[in-house]
């Protein structure tokens, strides 16, 4: 079975109610913290937003509206949720959604649904990180064993999964165009038989474009060149027919380890 792909056009989320999960908590600070939180997330927004996307006709150019909403956007939500404020990448994010939906509180509020409601979105603080990386070294160990084993070959350094982190963190978004990148968040949302179809789709780029890693045994620096050298050179759809072969193949097996229990 396959999953369910649509096109995204802005009716999609004009007609989505707004997010009625609790707000997040809201923080203490006296004035003078309060102020240099502002301080700080605002010079990071300002920074981040004039350098993301800026090939895109929707962002180009100087003085562009559009940059500014996606700058209002971001403090918005930082307002929203203090305690995670803004991390770096959260504008790659927001952009993607901006230019499809062209509405900045529509775009607002599916940034909030994003954040809170998808399992494949990592802050990048290390107890995120890892879990997301420990399921997916225990799907390379039972679906790609030897692609796991060059891993642990390399020690330590091959198993922190360093040419991954970025697909994780930023959901793909800049190893393929923003249509398929989108695709594949549309995938991942419909959570089909599992709620973490985002590394599946982990293993389909490395069960596709890794076989170079093995046969020349490459070292863990050039294994992330080599990764990040297919960005934007790797077919968005290739990739999602392989996740989801990979999915059924997964469900078929008679037993998984304990350890991919949740998946």
């Amino acid at each position: 079975p396959e999953l369910a792909s649509f096109s995204l056009s802005p009716s999609i989320y004009t007609s989505v109610p707004r997010v009625t999960s609790p707000d997040p908590p809201r923080l203490s600070m006296s004035p003078e913290q309060h102020n240099e939180f502002w301080r700080k997330v605002q010079f990071t927004v300002d920074k981040d937003v004039v350098r993301t996307d800026r090939s895109n006709n929707y962002f180009r150019g100087d003085n562009n509206p559009n940059v500014e909403t996606m700058r209002c956007i971001l403090l918005n939500y930082a307002v929203l949720n203090p305690e995670m404020g803004y991390c770096q990448g959260m504008s790659d994010l927001v952009a993607p959604l901006l230019s499809e939906v062209q509405d900045e509180s529509d775009t607002f509020w599916c940034f909030v649904g994003l954040m809170q409601n998808t399992i494949f979105i990592s802050s990048p603080r290390d107890e995120d990180m890892e879990r997301q990386l420990m399921y997916l070294r225990e799907l390379l160990r039972l679906m790609q064993p030897r692609f796991h084993q060059h891993l642990t070959q390399l020690g330590e350094d091959g198993l922190q999964l360093l040419f991954c982190h970025r697909w994780v963190l930023l959901c793909f978004k800049r190893e393929f165009p923003d249509a398929e990148a989108l695709r594949m968040w549309e995938a991942c949302w419909a959570h089909y038989q599992t709620d973490y179809f985002h590394l599946f789709i982990c293993v389909a780029i490395i069960v596709l474009y890794g076989e170079d890693v093995t046969e020349q045994q490459l070292a863990t620096d050039q294994m992330l060149l080599h990764f990040s050298n297919l960005a934007m050179h790797m077919s968005g759809e290739l990739v999602l027919r392989k996740a989801r072969s990979l999915l059924y193949q997964f469900r078929l097996l008679p037993r998984i380890p304990c350890s991919l229990h949740d998946l």
